[in-house]
């Protein structure tokens, strides 16, 4: 099984099928326009501009699912991805990532990288691990999602190459989006 093998709806409504991006690296990520880690929109679309002509793509997949950070309808998603954080990679619809209505996508993704853990040398991953103790353990345990703008690299082959938590900005993937990219 690859992500090859998964359909989502995009933002307008129409039923992708991903074996479309065959052949390309792919970061999967689910976005919130209303979350603090909401900044690391510039850092994604650099990320695409950077890379989209050599085969790289970005699905994003808003969420509401981590303190309603993605509340409006899947217009007002667009509207906002578009219009105040500038994106230009596919949008897909409103998705829950986690639980049990977690969309198929998901569910394949995080058996496939499980969680490693925050790395809590840092400020940020600190935070976050601190954060999700006190506040909400249910979801700290397991391999599920942890917030919103986890990512998840797929190699040109449909596999999970690699899974980074929300505390990881997007400009700290680029050597592994060259590498995988540069690999047939």
């Amino acid at each position: 099984m690859t992500i090859y093998d998964f359909q989502a709806r995009s933002i307008d409504g129409e039923l992708v099928d991903l074996s479309i991006y065959r052949g390309k690296t792919l970061l999967v990520v689910n976005t919130a326009s209303k979350c603090a880690y909401s900044r690391q929109f510039a850092g994604l679309q650099k990320l695409y501009e950077d890379y989209h002509e050599q085969g790289f793509e970005i699905l994003a997949f808003p969420c509401n699912q981590f303190n309603g950070k993605e509340p409006g309808s899947n217009a007002e998603v667009r509207n906002d991805c578009e219009s105040h954080f500038g994106i230009s990679f596919p949008l897909f619809q409103k998705t829950d990532v986690r639980g049990p209505d977690a969309h198929p996508l998901f569910q394949y993704v995080t058996r496939q990288a499980p969680f490693q853990g925050f790395d809590t040398s840092t400020p940020e991953g600190d935070k976050m691990y601190r954060f999700l103790q006190e506040k909400y353990p249910d979801i700290y345990e397991g391999d599920g999602v942890k917030w919103n703008f986890s990512k998840f690299l797929i190699n040109r082959q449909g596999l999970v190459a690699a899974r980074y938590e929300c505390t990881t900005d997007p400009s700290d993937l680029a050597p592994e989006v060259r590498a995988l990219l540069e690999r047939r």
